[in-house]
C-alpha cells in the first residue's frame, strides 16, 4: 500500500525523505509528496507518478529544513491527482499530515466538519484528519494531545504522521491496524511504514503497536496510549530492538522471497477489505464504488464472469457463491475465450471481470466487448486507477497492496472475499439474504483473518510434504464443490514457479480419463474438508490409493477419518465448506512455494512469465 517516512533532527530533511521514500517504492504508488518546516513555514510539494518527478521538482526548487514527513500514495479515494496527494494539511494550513489505511466513517466526519464551516480541498477521506487535529488543538492547546483526541473519533485503519507549523522539534506518529515503525538516531529520530525505509540511518528501531502514538523530537522518542490523555497517562516503555537485515531483506519484511512474504500477509489483507467494505458490527456492507443502483441490479438475471489464471480460478469460486447466495445463473469464462465467442449476453445480464493488475489485455477486451453490447460490468481489481477500473461502471477494490512476487497468493484470497461480498450484497437485493443470516456470514467472514494466521504460524508439515516430492516430474490435484477452484489453483502455483507438470481436475472426473495416470510415482493432492462431497471425496481418494498414488489430503483439525485413507495429512481449522477455500489455498501456496525453493527455481521471477499481461 502507501509510505510514510517521517524526520527530525539535524540534516537536511529532504535528503532523508527522499532515500526513505525511494526504498518503499516496492509498495507501489501512483503519487508522492513531502512537507518540511523551516523559517518560512510549512513548504509542500506534491507530484503525480514516480518519486523521479518529485526529486526533479525538489532538485529545481529545493527546500530546506530539518524537520518533515513525506507519503507515497496508492489510490483508494479519489483519483490519482496533485490535490488528492499526500500530506494533506487543513483548511488554515497548520497542520500537515500524511496518512495510511482506511478512515470508515469519513463521510460523517467530512460533513461534521463542512458544517463547521471547514472547505475540503481534496476527494480524500485523509483530509479529514488534519482538520480534526487543528479542532482538537484550538479546544487544547496541546499538539500531541490534539492529535490523540482526533483519533479517537476515527474509526478505522490509520498509520498518521503529523507536522504543526507551530512545533519546529516535534513529530507525531500513531497506529491502528497499519504498520509504523520508529528508527532512533544520535540527536535525530524516524519512522515510516516499514523498515527499510530508515535502515541506512539507524537499525534501532521500535515498532509501535495498535493504539499507541510516538511524539518525536531530536533526542527523544517518547511513546503514550491512544486510549488515555496525555497528561494523565504515563509513557509507555518500549524496548528498542536491533534490525540485522539486508537492505534487500528488509524490503521482503525479512523474508527470503516476496511470494513467502505475500503469502504471510494474506491475514491483514483480508483485514482490511473488511474494514473497508462492512461496518464493525458486521451489519452492513458498502460497495460504494459499484456504481450500479440496486434497482438495477435486482433486475440481474445472469451473471458472467470473465478472468485469467488465478483471477479465473476466484471467479469459479465466486459462482458457487453466486449461485447459492443471490441464486442467479453465473458462466464464467477465462477473458481469451470471453472475448472471441458469440455469448448470448441480455440486458439483465452484469459482467463481472477479475485482474489483479487492472491492466490483463484479454480481460480489458472483453469489458470492452460487454460495454460495446450496452452491459453493465462490475470489476474486482487490485490496482486503484488502473484501465479495467476506469473502464467498468463499478469496481470492488481488493486493497491488497502491491503483490511483487509473478505467482499471485494475497490477491487470490482477497477476489475470493470480495466476490464473498458481492455475492451477499446481492442476496439483500435480491430478498434472499436476511439481516441475520448477512451478520452471521459477516461474522464468520470477519472469523477469517485469525484462522489464516494459526494456518500459517506452521508449516512444518507442508514442508515434510515438499521435501518428499520436490523431484516429483509430475502431480495432480483433486476437489469438489469449493474444493475444485482451488485444486486448479494449486496445480497451477506448482507449475508456474517449480516447473513440475502438474493438473488440475474435478475428482468425479478421475475415472474419466485422469487415474490412468496414477501410480506409485504420482503425489495426489486432495481438498478434503467437511462439507456435503466430503464422502464423494473419500471415494476418489481410494480409488487414487487402488492404484497406489501417493494421496496428500488437505482437511480440517478435527477430521480423524481421512486418517487411514491418505499418506500425508496437512490440516488447516475447521470452516463451513463455502469458506474453506480462503484457508486451504495457503497450504497450496505455501506447498509450491516450498517446493520451487528445495528446486533451486526462482520464485519470485519464474522463467517465461510477467506478473502483469498486458499483451494478448
Amino acid at each position: 500500500m502507501c509510505g510514510i517516512v517521517g524526520y527530525v533532527g539535524s540534516k537536511s530533511a529532504i535528503s532523508v525523505l527522499m532515500v526513505g521514500l525511494t526504498k518503499l517504492e516496492y509498495r507501489g504508488y501512483d503519487s508522492a509528496g513531502v512537507a518540511v518546516l523551516n523559517g518560512h513555514g510549512v513548504e509542500l510539494r506534491r507530484t503525480v507518478g514516480k518519486l523521479e518527478v518529485l526529486r526533479k521538482s525538489l532538485h529545481d526548487e529545493p527546500i530546506d529544513g530539518h524537520i518533515g514527513i513525506a507519503h507515497t500514495r496508492w489510490a483508494t479515494h479519489g483519483e490519482p491527482n496533485e490535490t488528492n496527494s499526500h500530506p494533506h494539511r487543513d483548511a488554515t494550513e497548520t497542520v500537515f499530515v500524511a496518512h495510511n489505511g482506511i478512515i470508515e466513517n469519513y463521510g460523517e466526519l467530512r460533513a461534521e466538519l463542512e458544517a463547521q464551516g471547514v472547505v475540503f480541498r481534496s476527494q480524500t477521506d485523509s483530509e479529514v484528519v488534519p482538520n480534526l487535529v487543528k479542532r482538537a488543538y484550538d479546544e487544547c492547546g496541546d499538539f500531541p494531545e490534539a492529535v490523540r483526541r482526533a483519533l479517537s473519533q476515527v474509526h478505522g485503519s490509520y498509520a498518521v504522521a503529523v507536522l504543526h507549523k507551530d512545533y519546529p522539534g516535534t513529530l507525531v506518529a500513531a497506529r491502528q491496524m497499519s504498520p509504523l515503525v520508529l528508527g532512533l538516531g544520535n540527536g535525530e529520530n524516524f519512522f515510516a511504514s516499514d523498515v527499510p525505509a530508515i535502515l541506512n540511518a539507524t537499525r534501532r528501531v521500535i515498532f509501535l503497536d495498535d493504539g499507541e502514538m510516538a511524539v518525536l523530537s531530536p533526542e527523544k522518542v517518547v511513546v503514550y496510549d491512544l486510549d488515555t490523555p496525555i497528561e494523565a497517562g504515563k509513557p509507555r516503555h518500549k524496548a528498542a530492538v536491533t534490525i540485522d537485515w539486508s537492505p534487500e531483506q528488509a524490503e521482503k519484511g525479512g523474508y527470503t522471497h516476496y511470494m513467502l512474504k505475500e503469502i504471510h500477509e494474506q491475514p491483514d489483507v483480508i483485514n482490511r477489505l473488511l474494514s473497508r467494505y462492512t461496518n464493525p458490527e458486521r451489519t452492513h456492507i458498502n460497495l460504494d464504488q459499484i456504481g450500479i443502483t440496486d434497482d438495477e441490479l435486482r433486475g440481474i438475471r445472469r451473471i458472467f464472469i470473465q478472468a485469467c489464471g488465478t483471477s479465473w480460478h476466484a471467479g469459479l469460486i465466486g459462482k458457487y457463491l453466486l449461485e447459492r447466495l443471490p441464486m442467479i445463473a453465473v458462466d464464467v469464462d477465462t477473458s481469451s475465450e470471453f472475448r472471441y465467442r458469440n455469448a448470448i449476453l441480455s440486458p439483465d445480464t452484469l459482467v463481472i471481470a477479475i485482474s489483479q493488475s487492472g491492466e490483463t489485455a484479454d480481460t480489458l477486451a472483453g469489458i470492452r466487448e460487454a460495454n460495446r453490447r450496452g452491459l453493465k460490468v462490475i470489476s474486482i481489481v487490485n490496482v486503484p486507477g488502473s484501465t479495467i477500473a476506469r473502464e467498468s461502471a463499478g469496481v470492488i477494490y481488493i486493497n491488497a497492496g502491491p503483490e511483487v512476487g509473478v505467482a499471485s497468493t494475497k490477491a487470490y484470497t482477497a477476489q475470493i472475499a470480495a466476490l464473498y461480498l458481492l455475492s451477499l450484497h446481492l442476496g439483500v437485493i435480491h430478498g434472499l439474504v436476511d439481516t441475520e443470516r448477512l451478520q452471521r456470514r459477516l461474522s464468520k467472514l470477519g472469523e477469517v483473518p485469525g484462522l489464516m494466521q494459526r494456518t500459517l504460524e506452521d508449516d512444518s508439515e507442508v514442508r515434510r510434504v515438499a521435501e518428499e516430492f520436490a523431484h516429483a516430474d509430475n502431480a495432480m490435484f483433486i476437489g469438489r464443490g469449493f474444493g475444485y477452484p482451488n485444486a486448479l489453483e494449486g496445480a497451477l502455483k506448482l507449475k508456474e514457479i517449480s516447473y513440475i507438470h502438474a493438473e488440475g481436475y474435478p475428482a468425479g472426473e478421475l475415472k474419466h480419463g485422469p487415474i490412468a495416470l496414477i501410480d506409485e510415482k504420482m503425489p495426489v493432492v486432495a481438498i478434503a474438508t467437511s462439507g456435503a462431497v466430503y464422502e464423494k471425496m473419500v471415494s476418489n481418494i481410494q480409488e487414487v490409493r487402488a492404484r497406489k498414488g501417493r494421496v496428500i489430503a488437505i482437511t480440517g483439525q478435527g477430521n480423524t477419518h481421512i486418517n487411514a485413507h491418505a499418506d500425508f495429512i496437512i490440516r488447516v481449522p475447521e470452516l463451513t465448506e463455502s469458506f474453506a477455500p480462503l484457508l486451504t489455498a495457503l497450504p497450496l501456496q505455501l506447498l509450491a512455494y516450498h517446493i520451487a525453493n528445495l528446486r533451486g527455481c526462482d520464485v519470485d521471477q519464474p522463467r517465461n512469465l510477467a506478473k502483469s499481461v498486458t499483451v494478448e
